[in-house]
């Protein structure tokens, strides 16, 4: 994975766009990581394997998970 630093990527963006056909790279902000360029194919197969939200969100394959609520009784004080 290439590094550049966010001066360099100004400097040089077509060299990024070079670099990121071979891989994600990182562009750093004050020498953290910030931002991460990739190329459209590799974008694309990162959505391609993520499952969606709704197959996230259901729990189809999952065990079953019990849930036994407890009921709670709030009364309201009088002021």
């Amino acid at each position: 994975m290439t590094t550049m630093s966010a001066r360099e990527f100004n400097r040089d963006v077509s060299a990024a766009k070079r670099e990121a056909n071979d891989g994600p790279v990182v562009i750093t902000d004050r020498g953290e990581p910030a931002y991460v360029l990739l190329s459209i194919d590799d974008y694309r197969r990162m959505g391609d394997k993520a499952p969606s939200l709704v197959d996230r969100l259901s729990m189809d394959d999952e065990p079953e998970i019990e849930f036994d609520p407890v009921c709670l009784e709030l009364e309201v004080p009088d002021l």
